[in-house]
């Protein structure tokens, strides 16, 4: 079961081990920030400082479409409606609006101050005034001038140093175009007499854009009209003038928009106009036609007047008729009497001639039939009433003849008569329907007609009353009397994080990219999974010509061999527990020739024999022998050294001539006062393997093993050469020297590779040439305990 306490501690020793990293180089974190904050001291002493400038205006809302465009608004032909802020913020900013700022304000022209570290730009009470006789606004250009006096001065470029005597007003020609520089008054030109002022005409389109970056523009509140302008310059006076003029150019332009838009419509109107109006035209002329053909007034009162005389003539016509059937019948009854008999009397003829006579023939007959009473028809006097009765009835018949023929007449002249007003009252609706369709048009094209001209002069009055984009809240002010850029405290933060992140970064990225071996305790990491021990480490010599520790010494590298004899007396004891046999054969080797493992292993020989042990050093590394270095004659750099050192019979030649014993090889030496036994290499021969497969060196193991206390063995590197791998199985302990910063994790593998495959046994690393740093876990604990030491800083 794991401890939770336990992995806790683990996990804050591995953070603080992480830490180690970057504070064991700490004085480079130190400089680089110092170097850092000087670097930003000097940028915000000398940088050009920036104030910013603010504007408010007000987007005026239009509740409904404008005036001099209702007359498309009602024809659907432009939508309506009111203004966008946000398009009215990239309207403002845009580059035409932009341009014509910087063009108006003649922002693409500078007159600097030249100083003896930066200059400064004169802005407002500017000495000269630059007149420019060329359309070329995008080429760069700059010269120096000194004024001598208010008519002369020098004038020359970057390109041309050699100054000329030239006069205010002359014409100079530059690749922007003919420029002229003329003399302000003498107020403003005097301060100036004699300093050298710089001149420099930037392209139009590159100024533009960089006050179109500067330029910031936002809405005060999410459904605000209002808008907020900022701009930042290094000249407070030239970014208000600049917001001021951007608002009068913008405003300017909604005018214009407005005055385009009313004379479109008006010349969009008066082309309607002419049109309708010949439309117009043709409709009266239609009007008029149509009732001179047909005679025509007003069709509804005509129609009640015919409809009244198609009446009456009815009514007459009427009565013709029943006179006329009356003045038949009364004849036919007159026709139809053989005798004499009474005629029918008032009935309702208009003729009173005949009534009379009616009268008078029925009085007679009467009469006539009284008489016949009493008489017969030949009496004289009912003669003369029959001869009265015959002329009666002659004229009666007379008069209804002649009754009769002018009813007749009066009857069809009637009949006439009323079918013609019949006609013209079945035509009155057709007329009505076309004198409709022709009334409608002419009012339809009247009413569009009289509607042009009102817009004609809403579209004038819309214009002569347009009202600005916008309104000014407030005009441009200074933000603040104090520069808004650079910023010191942002700056000075900014750079100290800077020089602390880049040592950081670095120390990161080439921890990230190493695969060396730098301390005991990252080696231990990775040979911890596979059981194998690191026994020490040994620092790295800042003297190269300390070699060999001393009996009494008290260094660093002395120590740091102590702690390893120690811990190897515990791994040689451990193995002496599993049997009878004397475990004190000690192999050193490494993966390269370069690791120090000669010098380990003659140090440890030293530091063993220190303690009154016997010490027997072999160098077995027969291809490569190291052991001159330290123990020729007058070569190495020992000290009190006592030594009869022969160098004519050595390991190989052991191995190979068999006459020799083991006192014919052995050399006694005294290195700083301490005594050990040395066999050396012996002579180079050509098969250096083959000779450590000899039998004669396991011998030799068993006897020195007998004979000393501790043999050391000096081993040729196993990455290149197979010796080591050939005689390893007299090694009691075989310590594996790896060099900090110089091998790799890839060095490591090898042996562990090696004796997972059980080619080696009993593995233990040592780690040479670690930094004072990286000494101890982590560089906290250090050796040389009461050793005396100068800090980093003390030379």
């Amino acid at each position: 079961m794991e401890n939770p306490n336990l992995n806790a501690k683990m996990q804050r020793n591995n953070l603080k081990g992480e830490l180690e990293k970057y504070l064991k180089h700490k004085h480079w974190f130190v400089l680089s920030a110092i170097v850092a904050v000087s670097i930003a001291y000097l940028y915000v002493r000398y940088a050009t400082p920036k104030y910013q400038a603010n504007a408010t205006i007000q987007i005026v809302e239009e509740k409904s479409a404008p005036s001099e465009l209702s007359l498309f608004s009602d024809l659907n032909l432009l939508p309506g409606g009111s203004k966008k802020v946000e398009d009215e913020i990239e309207v403002m900013r845009s580059r035409t609006n932009v341009r014509q700022a910087v063009i108006n304000l003649g922002l693409d022209k500078k007159v600097m101050h030249v100083g003896r570290v930066k200059n400064s730009e004169i802005y407002g009470d500017v000495p000269v005034k630059i007149t420019i006789d060329s359309i070329k606004r995008d080429v760069q250009f700059s010269c120096y001038i000194i004024p001598k006096s208010q008519t002369n001065f020098l004038y020359w470029t970057e390109e041309n140093e050699e100054q000329q005597n030239r006069t205010f007003g002359e014409e100079i020609t530059t690749n922007r175009g003919k420029i002229t520089i003329l003399p302000e008054e003498s107020k403003k030109l005097k301060p100036y007499i004699g300093e050298t002022l710089k001149i420099v005409l930037s392209p139009v389109s590159d100024v533009t854009l960089s006050y179109q970056k500067a330029l910031g523009a936002a809405i005060a509140d999410e459904y605000s009209s209002i808008i907020n302008l900022t701009i930042q310059d290094a000249v407070q006076e030239k970014a208000m003038d600049f917001l001021n003029e951007l608002i009068h150019i913008y405003n300017l332009n909604g005018k214009n928009d407005k005055k385009a838009i009313a004379d479109r419509t008006a010349e969009f109107i008066d082309d309607r106009i002419a049109d309708i109006y010949s439309d117009l035209s043709e409709a009266d002329q239609s009007a008029q036609d149509f009732k001179s053909d047909r005679g025509l007034t007003d069709i509804q009162s005509q129609s009640n007047i015919n409809l009244n005389v198609s009446a009456a003539n009815q009514q007459e016509l009427q009565d013709a008729q029943i006179q006329l059937q009356i003045a038949n019948s009364v004849s036919d009854e007159l026709e139809s009497q053989a005798g004499y008999g009474i005629l029918p009397s008032n009935i309702g003829l208009a003729d009173a001639s005949i009534t009379s006579t009616t009268a008078r023939y029925n009085q007679l007959v009467l009469e006539r039939e009284r008489l016949l009473k009493s008489s017969n028809e030949k009496n004289p006097v009912i003669v003369n009433i029959d001869e009265q009765l015959e002329n009666l009835k002659k004229s009666m018949q007379s008069s209804l003849n002649s009754m009769t023929n002018n009813l007749n007449l009066r009857v069809n002249n009637l009949s006439s008569q009323l079918a013609t007003i019949n006609s013209k009252i079945y035509s009155a609706p057709r007329n009505e329907r076309a004198l409709r369709e022709i009334t409608r048009k002419q009012q339809t094209v009247e009413g569009l007609y009289l509607y042009l001209l009102q817009k004609r002069e809403e579209a004038q009055i819309a214009y002569a009353s347009a009202s600005p984009n916008s309104k000014v809240v407030d005009t441009a002010f200074p933000a603040s009397k104090f520069p808004v850029a650079p910023k010191k405290s942002i700056i000075y933060l900014a750079s100290f994080l800077l020089g602390i992140l880049i040592p950081a970064g670095i120390v990161y990225g080439l921890d990230v990219i190493d695969d060396k071996i730098h301390s005991a305790h990252a080696l231990e990491k990775l040979v911890v999974g596979a059981g194998v021990p690191v026994i020490g480490e040994l620092p790295r010599l800042k003297n190269k010509s300390i070699k060999t520790v001393a009996k009494d010494d008290r260094s660093v590298l002395s120590e740091a061999l102590r702690i390893i004899r120690t811990n190897m007396d515990y791994l040689l004891k451990t193995e002496l527990k599993g049997g009878n046999a004397r475990k004190n054969i000690i192999y050193v080797s490494s993966s390269l020739p370069t690791e120090g493992k000669t010098f380990f292993s003659t140090n440890l020989a030293l530091i063993l024999s220190s303690t009154g042990k016997k010490v027997l050093l072999v160098g077995a590394d027969i291809r490569n022998p190291k052991f001159y270095m330290f123990f020729n004659d007058g070569k190495e750099h020992v000290k009190n050294k006592r030594s009869s050192f022969k160098r004519n019979a050595g390991l190989t030649d052991y191995l190979f001539d068999d006459s020799l014993v083991l006192k014919d090889i052995t050399n006694s030496t005294e290195v700083n006062e301490n005594k050990i036994d040395v066999i050396h290499s012996g002579k180079t021969f050509p098969n250096p393997s083959e000779l450590l497969m000899n039998n004669r060196f396991g011998h030799l193991m068993d006897t020195v093993s007998q004979v000393y206390d501790y043999v050391i063995v000096d081993t040729a590197p196993m990455m290149p050469v197979t010796d080591t791998l050939l005689i390893s199985e007299y090694a009691d302990l075989l310590v594996y020297v790896t060099r900090a910063g110089q091998s790799s994790i890839g060095d490591v593998e090898f042996p562990l590779k090696l004796r997972k495959e059980g080619k080696l046994n009993n593995l233990a690393f040592v780690v040479n040439g670690v930094k004072a740093s990286e000494l101890g876990y982590g560089g906290k604990y250090g050796y040389g305990y009461g050793a005396q030491s100068k800090k980093w800083w003390k030379f």
